[in-house]
């Protein structure tokens, strides 16, 4: 199809503002699904996502609209998934910024309007659940103007449930989204922007044409070098339609039938195999937040875990793990998440699909340890903590938090910030009934229960979006515990030294 009737577009949303519903209400309108088959949170397909009503993986469909063919790449809406949605701006021009008319914008709102503003795409903002009785729709659309400078008239108001609206915001992507200008005769190039394992045709790549086009003839990854012949091309409605072509500015997959998970990274760059284009911008390294220890119960299960932490990692790349071994609790792997809800998530998945019985430790930070010979080391398990005799310096992970509040709930947030060892940076009123706070936190304060604490001191309403600071010395120490007057290193941790006693005592109590 001709470049300039295809729209590339992603959903960017906070968690619960109704992201899914829209996509629903999108794939009901163009006819890409038929009605019988449309059922709540249509692209969520995971039971995880169902159960727990987020999206947690992004996922591309094709849809036809009066002659224009409308790529929507769905993403997910919690602060530990945003990896996820940098590779989904990757691949489009446009991005449809959903408010909850009720709930105004949250942390998540001004955290992703920022990486699409930065990917250089056409922002269309819609305020969402106006068929609710609560919220004001004009007070919002000045919140938007203010907060990102988009204009109140640009402004769409839809309800996602009833489908009020949806075709006008149908009608204002196909009119102010840019169509892709790739060089449709040049060297064929296209980004990989997730990648899952099939069975039978081995490493599936999610592929954004950006030059030229793919048929099935031997193709080449240029970041890992590796060569193969497609057997299969096409693009994903629910299921993957095979066309063997994808042409410029076209989303779509290649069945590379590489059975080896490593040959393929998500944000390398495809080519032809004789062909030697400039590789594409990919995505930065992502770096885990927070590390649990895996361990299977059954021990022989050991590398039937690797392998399903190596076929998950293929398309979370931000999953990371390398092996260790307990002498209580066997062989395992210290693996590295960006957040609390991602560990979780992974373990329920490595259950669920894979059939694993597994125990998990406590969670921890990466330390910086610079030891008495000038030695700079990452500590990511309590286990691998120096000697208090050879640490010349011990460095904690510190984070930048944005916190969004109605105003009513702002002493308590700063006094739970300050109980957690938060210093605070700025405290602004959008506008009369909304606090916004930018907190400077320690890590290992979030990973223990902050964001359940949060919730629960704003009455559920506030939100909050991180991301790394820097490293700042404290005064720690290594908390062990003891098993028959036997030290069971995965059940250590790293605590506050002032904080020690009480910890250990909360511990014996259990």
């Amino acid at each position: 199809m001709s470049q300039d009737k295809i729209r590339n577009f992603c959903i960017i949303a906070h968690i619960n503002h109704g992201k899914s519903t829209l996509a629903d209400r999108l794939l009901d309108l163009t006819g890409t699904i038929e009605k019988r088959d449309i059922v709540k949170q249509t692209l969520d397909t995971m039971d995880l996502e169902r159960e727990k009503g987020i999206t947690i993986k992004l996922k591309a469909i094709r849809m036809e609209y009066k002659g224009y063919q409308l790529n929507l790449i769905d993403t997910p809406g919690h602060v530990d998934f945003t990896y996820e949605v940098s590779r989904s701006l990757a691949a489009c021009e446009g991005a449809v910024l959903l408010v909850d008319k009720s709930q105004g914008i949250q942390a998540q709102t001004v955290s992703n309007y920022y990486k699409a503003k930065e990917a250089g795409l056409k922002i269309i903002p819609v305020i969402n659940k106006i068929d609710l009785g609560v919220g004001d729709v004009e007070e919002l659309k000045k919140d938007i103007e203010k907060t990102f400078g988009l204009k109140k008239e640009d402004t769409l108001e839809v309800s996602a449930k009833t489908g009020e609206g949806t075709k006008e915001l149908l009608e204002k992507i196909i009119k102010d989204v840019p169509h892709s200008t790739g060089n449709e005769d040049g060297l064929a190039r296209a980004l990989v922007f997730d990648s899952y394992y099939d069975e039978f045709l081995g490493v599936v790549a999610a592929i954004r044409v950006v030059d030229g086009s793919f048929t099935p003839q031997e193709i080449r990854f240029i970041a890992t070098k590796t060569k193969t012949t497609p057997q299969e091309i096409g693009f994903f409605k629910l299921k993957r339609v095979k066309t063997n072509i994808l042409e410029t500015g076209e989303v779509g997959y290649i069945a590379t039938g590489l059975k080896d998970i490593k040959t393929v990274k998500v944000g390398d760059t495809v080519c032809l195999k004789d062909e030697d284009p400039k590789s594409l911008p990919g995505y930065k390294e992502i770096k885990p937040f927070v590390f649990v220890s895996i361990y299977p119960i059954d021990n022989s299960k050991s590398r039937d875990l690797r392998e399903a932490l190596e076929k998950l990692s293929l398309s979370d790349s931000s999953l990371s793990f390398e092996p260790e071994s307990s002498s209580a609790l066997g062989f395992g792997f210290r693996c590295g998440f960006l957040g609390l809800l991602h560990a979780d998530i992974v373990q329920e998945r490595l259950e669920r699909e894979y059939n694993l019985q597994l125990i998990s430790t406590t969670p921890s930070v990466e330390y910086k340890v610079t030891t008495t010979k000038n030695e700079l080391l990452f500590v990511r398990s309590p286990s691998d903590l120096p000697e208090k005799t050879k640490i010349n310096k011990l460095e904690e992970p510190w984070i930048l938090c944005n916190i969004i509040s109605p105003a009513q709930y702002a002493g308590n947030i700063m006094n739970l910030c300050k109980d957690r060892r938060g210093i605070q940076n700025n405290m602004e009123y959008p506008n009369e009934k909304t606090v916004v706070f930018q907190y400077e936190l320690p890590l290992s304060e979030l990973i223990y229960n902050f964001f359940d604490d949060l919730k629960s001191t704003s009455s559920g309403f506030a939100s909050l979006d991180y991301e790394f600071s820097d490293y700042k010395q404290v005064d720690a120490v290594k908390l062990n515990i003891l098993v028959h007057n036997e030290i069971v290193e995965p059940l250590s941790t790293i605590v506050l030294r002032t904080k020690a006693d009480e910890i250990g005592r909360k511990l014996l109590k259990k």
